[in-house]
């Protein structure tokens, strides 16, 4: 995977990064979701590559990025705080205009991006999510029996952390196989890898507190956003996949036109994790927006 990339860890923000950039052009960040890493691209990467500099890294607290310590208020993994990391990773590699392609918490992230430095951002996609308040604000039941881990990773600790590390090959396994394709879309090299992450010390906190902060502090700021009839500027793509529970739950086109100005978007024929479900669909979707 990635052979065409260049594997780098840098240090932004106080912390350090893990990431992978190949290709020329442009410059493309791609983000990934939970409970993954930046792998979760390897079956588009290498396409991208051949039209921008791409650069895929893991998030903070995630893969083999640094895991800042919990706090009360979970400030290190706010959205805030994950979209400034990006900012500054990519102003460090010489890019101070980019795009964003970005999946689940990585969407979120990007949203977050979008909003406070919009100047840097060019165009958006954002893969099967809608924004964070509307989902939770517009919680049903058929959401919060799919969406479990929502309501279970923001208990106080330590519960949700001794749960996962027990056995996080099989937390893994009990969140990413309920989705509607099974595990059937994740090669075994990329699901080796999302284990070994989980693995990692600190991975179960990190994830935790991605969680807490997600329900606590980014609903403050995107609650502060719509108050001030702040809204996302760039060109923005939204798809989600037409077996998921967005799409079913949520109305995610009308959701991201309530937030951003510049919205089109469609259902994919996938379930949650388009970009290994159907990843020449969503190059083929990519490609005609982002050029």
């Amino acid at each position: 995977m990635f052979d065409a990339f260049i594997q780098q860890n840098i240090d932004v923000n106080g912390i350090r990064l893990n990431l992978r950039i190949g290709g020329s052009g442009p410059a493309l960040l791609l983000l990934h979701g939970h409970p993954q890493t930046h792998v979760m691209w390897h079956k588009v990467a290498d396409e991208l590559a051949q039209h921008f500099t791409v650069v895929v890294a893991d998030l903070r607290g995630y893969g083999d990025s640094d895991k800042p310590s919990a706090s009360r208020h979970h400030e290190a993994y706010s959205k805030r705080v994950m979209a400034a990391d990006m900012v500054s990773l990519m102003s460090a590699l010489g890019h101070k205009q980019f795009s964003v392609l970005a999946h689940d918490r990585g969407a979120r992230v990007a949203h977050r991006l979008g909003m406070d430095h919009s100047a840097a951002v060019e165009r958006m996609i954002l893969l099967d999510i809608a924004p964070t308040l509307a989902m939770y604000e517009q919680t049903n039941r058929e959401f919060a029996t799919a969406y479990w881990h929502w309501f279970f990773l923001i208990r106080p600790a330590p519960l949700p952390e001794m749960f996962i590390e027990m056995n996080p090959e099989l937390y893994l396994r009990s969140l990413m196989g309920a989705r509607s394709a099974g595990m059937e879309p994740f090669t075994d090299t990329a699901l080796n890898e999302y284990i070994r992450c989980l693995q990692l010390p600190g991975a179960a906190m990190a994830i935790c507190e991605d969680y807490r902060a997600s329900a606590g502090l980014d609903l403050e700021h995107d609650r502060a956003d719509l108050e001030a009839g702040r809204k996302l500027t760039c060109p923005l793509l939204v798809m989600w996949g037409a077996d998921g529970t967005v799409g079913r739950c949520f109305d995610p086109l009308q959701e991201w036109r309530k937030v951003a100005v510049n919205v089109s978007g469609k259902a994919l024929p996938s379930g949650h994790y388009i970009a290994e479900e159907v990843p020449a669909r969503l190059l083929d979707e990519s490609l005609a927006f982002l050029k």
